[in-house]
């Protein structure tokens, strides 16, 4: 069985490019996130047909993998809504809140309950979060419309890790994910048509990002993300996703020459302590049931 934590750092880096790859394609974000499920749908259709690596899922799994298809593409467009209401820095803040409702659901409906270590973590991490993003942005926040769809993204996100975790328990990552980023494709084409968001008549080079999103930022990333997903709680997943502020900096700063500041390597350097305390603290518990069996 493959390396979850591997498998997680890999969906890390394949996620982070993507807000680089935006900038690179001036185009909706309605649209640039309709591309990415249905050219991520249509790189993994081959394998799926050709190897039939494909299940049909049971008639009671149907409900929550289609939930888990429009939560995700509603999560991309609420997201998107909340930068032009307000501005990518607050959004980007208050969506990365997932983790704390990630754990609050874990507590309200799931047996596997946060402990305080986890609790300690998220709080590092959101603090580095704060830090990087700046307490300025922190304490200047509207409750504006902007703030609202930010929070609610965050939300989103959480419930989609807590869906897609319970079913990933009872069908294969590749079967959940064909139907899933269908029922996306599907879902966000007909928001972009309501929304007259322009679909046709792009240039080269955007066609070019559109494919290295579907193929790197949505196939790759989340095929890995949702393999580790299954053998991880959804905790930790989410918490970990935090750090993807940190390769996004890193990624904006080697390909389009973004800025690097103190500021932003010290808020990293926390978000990554917070997210080592709650790793720190299973692999305690871990080993401590080992020695009691």
């Amino acid at each position: 069985m493959s390396n979850p934590r591997i498998n997680l750092i890999i969906g890390i880096i394949s996620i982070s490019i993507f807000p680089v790859l935006v900038k690179w394609a001036p185009v909706s974000g309605v649209t640039s996130a309709f591309y990415r499920m249905l050219l991520g749908l249509l790189f993994l259709l081959p394998y799926v047909l050709f190897r039939r690596k494909f299940t049909m899922p049971g008639g009671a799994l149907w409900l929550p993998i289609v939930l888990c298809g429009i939560i995700f593409a509603t999560d991309i467009a609420v997201w998107n809504l909340s930068i032009h209401y307000s501005n990518a820095t607050q959004a980007t803040l208050l969506t990365n809140l997932s983790p704390v409702w990630v754990g609050v659901g874990t507590f309200l409906f799931l047996p596997d309950k946060p402990g305080s270590r986890f609790w300690l973590g998220t709080l590092v991490a959101l603090t580095g979060m704060v830090v990087l993003i700046g307490i300025d942005t922190f304490t200047s926040m509207k409750l504006d419309l902007g703030f609202a769809l930010a929070v609610l993204s965050g939300l989103l996100y959480a419930t989609y890790m807590l869906v897609s975790k319970t079913v990933l328990n009872k069908i294969d990552i590749v079967s959940f994910m064909t139907v899933s980023m269908a029922v996306s494709s599907i879902y966000l084409f007909v928001i972009c048509l309501i929304f007259k968001q322009p679909l046709w008549h792009f240039e080269p080079v955007i066609w070019g990002v559109f494919a290295v999103q579907g193929l790197v930022c949505q196939l790759i990333g989340w095929l890995t993300i949702n393999s580790a997903m299954k053998q991880m709680d959804a905790k930790s997943v989410s918490l970990s996703l935090l750090s993807q502020a940190v390769v996004t900096g890193l990624f904006a700063w080697l390909f389009i020459g973004e800025e690097i500041t103190a500021q932003m390597i010290v808020g990293g350097i926390i978000i990554l302590i917070g997210i080592a305390i709650t790793y720190t603290g299973r692999n305690r518990s871990a080993n401590q049931d080992s020695a009691g069996k």
